[in-house]
């Protein structure tokens, strides 16, 4: 079925609260139960409609002992759900507030960082982010992207008081978030870690969330950046995943690569694979990151 089809599918007004339910999720997923539940309809009802939506390719079904967990087909039905989630007449986007995020910053630099480094800083990451990975949580994340980034240049500048690890994948959306999130379980506070991506784009995929949240790792706040230079400055070991063409190369930092098929548009049990691939590397650099 194409993805013209899908969408008239989803354009049902049930089906289209299944789909807002199912994207917004915590794990990305749910169980017939939870649906009826949540929009007071009979479980008969949910499970004709997620059958219908399952043979036209929008959602998947997991078996999970006596249960069956639903939840978005990665791609292009994940694509089509936002389509048919967003409300027909958005409001606009609010202005983002750079003053105010420059002058909280500051606060928190006072002597160490001028004003002007501080707002340079807060500006380009704002342009970042807007370019490259939409409007969401805008503000909030400008003022997290760049907070980083003044650290990555304070550590650059100074002696550094603990090592620093960037990870770097395609889209910052799946695994190089996904190795950040098992090292920082690892190891917590003794490793500074960051992620980043050449091409980043959209958000952290529900299946990633839901294939970390199974082992007891979470994502938290996290969300796709742009790879800059000040964060391969700071770090003392880049991992690359599938893009090393696109990190600059610096003396004194040690690079890596991983061979590491992308889980994007991958169902959870292929993603599942990858997570463990991944976290059987990021145990060995964990143990070669201690030291001796």
């Amino acid at each position: 079925m194409d993805a013209a089809a899908r969408l008239a599918v989803m354009a049902d007004p049930t089906r289209a609260r299944i789909v807002a339910l199912l994207r917004g999720a915590p794990d990305g997923r749910a169980l017939v139960g939870h649906l009826a539940r949540d929009l007071g309809l009979r479980q008969p009802t949910i499970s004709h409609h997620m059958r219908v939506l399952r043979e036209a390719g929008v959602v998947e079904r997991e078996p999970v002992g006596r249960e069956a967990w639903y939840s978005l087909t990665p791609g292009d039905a994940e694509q089509l759900a936002d389509i048919v989630a967003a409300p027909a007449a958005a409001p606009p986007t609010p202005p983002v507030d750079l003053d105010r995020i420059a002058d909280d910053l500051g606060a928190r630099y006072r002597g160490v960082l001028g004003r002007d480094t501080i707002r340079r800083h807060v500006q380009e990451s704002h342009d970042l982010l807007s370019a490259t990975t939409g409007v969401r949580m805008l503000a909030s994340r400008t003022s997290a992207f760049a907070a980083s980034r003044l650290e990555a240049a304070l550590t650059h500048d100074a002696v550094p008081a603990a090592c620093e690890v960037l990870f770097v994948c395609t889209q910052n959306a799946g695994r190089s978030q996904m190795a950040a999130a098992l090292l920082r379980h690892l190891t917590g506070p003794d490793v500074v870690i960051r992620s980043a991506g050449s091409e980043p784009r959209g958000e952290i995929r529900s299946t990633i969330v839901s294939a970390l949240d199974e082992i007891g790792v979470g994502i938290g706040g996290e969300f796709p950046k742009p790879l800059t230079d000040d964060v391969v400055r700071a770090a003392d070991v880049v991992v690359t995943m599938g893009c090393g063409d696109a990190c600059p190369v610096y003396p004194g930092i040690r690079y890596v690569d991983w061979d590491i098929a992308d889980p994007a548009g991958l169902p959870l049990a292929d993603v599942r694979r990858i997570r463990d691939e991944i976290e059987l590397r990021v145990r060995e650099l964990a143990a070669d990151l201690r030291p001796a």
